[in-house]
Formats: C-alpha cells, structure tokens, sequence
C-alpha cells in the first residue's frame, strides 16, 4: 500500500498494525530530516494539529499550505503541484473538495499520498473512532456501531472501516440522505449492515452511536432546509437510552449542540468525543511510520 485514499486501502492486518502501533508514544524518528507537505483546501482545526503534531513526534518537518497558496487546478495543475512537492517531501496529505484531486496526486508521483477529507472519504477519523472504541472496549470484532444523520464522508469512511475490522453497522438517515449511490462498492470484506430512516431502530441495543453535522462545510446554503429534514435526528440522551447498556457516543467535531447532538450527550459520562479528538494524532502518526517505514511491526 502506498497511497492512504480511503481505510479500505489498507488490508485487515495493515490496519491492525496502524492500531497497534498509534499506541506506541515512543516511535522511532523515522521522518528525522525529511519533510512532509500538509494542503488544506479546506479549513482544519483537528486535522491540522493531529498531522503537523505526527510528523514532529516521527522527528520530520510539517509545512502547511493553503489551497490558495498553490492554487491546485488553476496555477498549476493537480499533477505539476504533486511532482514539485513530491521533490522536497517524503509524504504529501492533502484536504480537498475533489476527491479527484488526490487520485490525479497520486497518479502523478510515487510518494505517498494521504487523504485528509475529500468529499467522499474521511479515512483517517475512521482509524481514530476505532483506535477511540477498541480503547474502550478492548476489542472491534463484533460490536455494533449505529451512525445517525447525514451520509457523508465521515459515514462512508467509518463504515469501510467497520468492514474490515468484523463491526456491524446500522445507518439511519433522513429520505434523500442516505450514502450515494456506488459508496461502499468494492468492501473489502462482507459487512453486517442495515440502513432505515428511524434513529431508534438504528440504535437499539449498540455498542456506540455515531454522528455528524447536518451541514458540512460547503453545505452553508443548504443548512435550513437540512435543519427542517433531520428534525427527530438529534441524539439526545433519549435516544442513547435505548442503546446497549454501556454505549459510547462519539463525534468527528465540530459540534453543533442542539442540533446534531444534545450538550448533555456530548458533555455526557458516554462521551469519547475528546480522546476520539486526541486519537487522530495517534493514528496520523502511526499511519505515517508505516507509510515511511513498512509494514512489519
């Protein structure tokens, strides 16, 4: 594996020695002088952090830059920013509107190439919310995971993710927001999953209650409408009580309390949502040491 699109690229055992090793706080400096290029097309507070954090940790020098420093797809091409970059680092991230874009990067240079949110994928909040739930639990194989609202990126990523790991999965979302069409083709395993339009039914008796917000960034214009059709998806402490006993909330943040998701839930005793938070810099960085160093653990 040398480009990180989506979860999927890794296989099962690829992705168990990303979990086993982003808990390891002593990692080898395995980037020590050698730099890593972080895009942000769009904004990050997290995503930002938790990867600039990771290359330091592995000994390597972070540069953010804005999408508009390098204006990918207008001064120059995808290809013609990915061959220069490709030319000082040893890895280049990217968070962009196109999940095309990081296909064009990838396709143009032999270094690697990591997904930090495209349209379609949010791979690496997929390897912090199961980092986050095998914390707590233990264990992956065989829980129940039940996401409620919008099927984005986030949901898409998680439940690629919950594939390879033997996870079951249960999706309610409001008609017309469902997973696109093609989403999850190609699962690199058989995946226990049930979609429904009722929050209640997804949750009955999981393991963990999964969401999002209703609106995602470049979704501004369509926030009201979205308000008015995700009305009854909020997860209030209501719906958490008719999970499994000893549920755990979890949210790829930001939050927006009284929308998506109550202050009481989110501030709540089941809340993971701040190691959830901490753990994308754990599996950033342990994603990063596999990438540059192998695969062997």
């Amino acid at each position: 594996m040398k480009d990180f699109l989506e979860v999927d690229d890794l296989s099962p055992d690829e992705l168990a020695s990303v979990l086993a090793r982003a808990t390891d706080r002593n990692p080898p400096r395995v980037l020590a002088g050698r730099g890593v290029a972080l895009i942000f097309e769009k904004p990050s507070n997290r995503t930002r952090n938790a990867t600039e954090m990771a290359v330091v940790q592995l000994g390597g020098h972070p540069i953010s830059i804005n999408g508009a420093e390098i204006g990918i797809g207008s001064r120059e091409t995808v290809e013609d920013v990915a061959r220069t970059l490709a030319g000082y680092h040893a890895v280049i991230g990217a968070r962009v509107f196109e999940h095309a874009t990081l296909e064009r990067m990838a396709a143009a240079t032999d270094v690697p190439i990591v997904n930090l949110l495209s349209d379609t994928a949010h791979p690496l909040q997929a390897l912090a919310d199961l980092l986050t739930l095998r914390e707590h639990f233990g264990h992956l194989e065989g829980l129940t995971l039940a996401w409620v609202g919008d099927g984005n990126n986030v949901c898409a990523s998680l439940v690629r993710g919950a594939a390879l790991v033997g996870a079951s999965v249960r999706i309610a979302t409001p008609p017309g927001y469902e997973l696109p069409e093609g989403a999850l083709d190609g699962l690199a395993r058989d995946l226990d999953l049930r979609v429904s339009h009722d929050p209640a039914e997804a949750v009955a008796g999981v393991d963990a209650v999964i969401t999002d917000v209703w609106a995602s960034m470049g979704q501004e214009d369509e926030a009201t409408a979205r308000r008015e059709a995700f009305s009854g998806f909020t997860v209030d402490q209501h719906l958490m009580d008719g999970a499994g006993a000893g549920a755990v909330f979890l949210h790829c943040l930001p939050a927006h309390r009284g929308e998506e998701v109550t202050a009481e839930v989110l501030e709540g005793p089941a809340s993971l949502v701040w190691a959830e938070a901490t753990n994308r810099m754990h599996v950033a960085r342990a994603l990063l040491w596999q990438l540059v160093a192998g695969w062997a653990i």
